[in-house]
């Protein structure tokens, strides 16, 4: 069996994959490397036509998929599982049984009890002041205020550096273009993505988000203004083929 060294790791995501970020940024702090595909992508299309890969592998027909010789594997949360087994070091998950199980509820929490609000402000952007956005929008701001709580004495969400910072800086960064920016009243969690995107590996995917939403006349949330000065690199057009 080859070593990560000597075979290539394939990581299929798109330009505007949350989920698909999560999974690039946990490989470049784990220095695995690998080379990433981006679908096929278009403003008005959407992930169309899908990726032959994407629909071969995944079932739910979505990125990210990764493709590590003959393992193929869907879904971000199994992808990082796969990525920390596969380079324990630098661990990703804290080392304490109990710190772990929290880190992964929280990495769980942000992709299922926060993210759905920000899903529900995307359909409403031609609504904002829709009741259902506003709801949308006061449930995320509890949400922001229950990581300030989580935040008031460390740095990191789970103790150290983990998956649930990972996870929750790509959905919070969702959820300041959509609507749900963070404030001045979550101080800490304010501080906390500062030091997120500090971090070379967030610095090096978040930026080119930033480029691509550039290049497509999008605002850039202010925190990442200054990273989106990289060369974009546009989706592959494919024959036949989405997300």
């Amino acid at each position: 069996m080859k070593s990560i060294e000597e075979r290539q790791m394939k990581i299929i995501s798109g330009p505007l994959s949350m989920f698909g970020a999560k999974v690039e940024i946990a490989a470049h702090e784990k220095g695995i490397d690998f080379e990433r595909v981006m679908a096929p992508f278009d403003q008005l299309r959407g992930y169309n036509p899908k990726h032959p890969d994407v629909l071969r592998v995944n079932p739910k027909r979505q990125v990210p998929v990764l493709i590590d010789g003959d393992l193929e594997i869907f879904d971000s949360t199994q992808i990082f599982e796969y990525l920390e087994d596969l380079k324990p070091n630098p661990a990703l998950w804290p080392a304490h049984p109990k710190a772990r199980a929290i880190a992964r509820q929280l990495e769980h929490c942000s992709d299922e009890i926060y993210f759905p609000h920000i899903i529900r402000l995307m359909g409403l952007e031609d609504a904002p002041d829709d009741l259902a956005a506003q709801t949308a929008r006061n449930e995320a701001f509890q949400y922001y205020r229950r990581m300030e709580r989580v935040l008031a004495n460390r740095e990191f969400l789970a103790e150290t550096y983990s998956y649930a910072d990972i996870a929750f800086y790509m959905a919070q960064l969702f959820g300041a273009r959509k609507g749900a920016p963070m404030t001045g009243e979550t101080p800490n969690l304010l501080a906390w993505r500062e030091r997120m995107t500090a971090r070379p590996a967030v610095r090096k995917v978040a930026g080119a988000m930033a480029g691509y939403l550039a290049s497509i006349g999008n605002a850039v949330p202010d925190f990442l203004q200054g990273l989106n000065r990289q060369p974009v690199e546009k989706p592959r057009a494919i024959q036949g083929v989405q997300r």
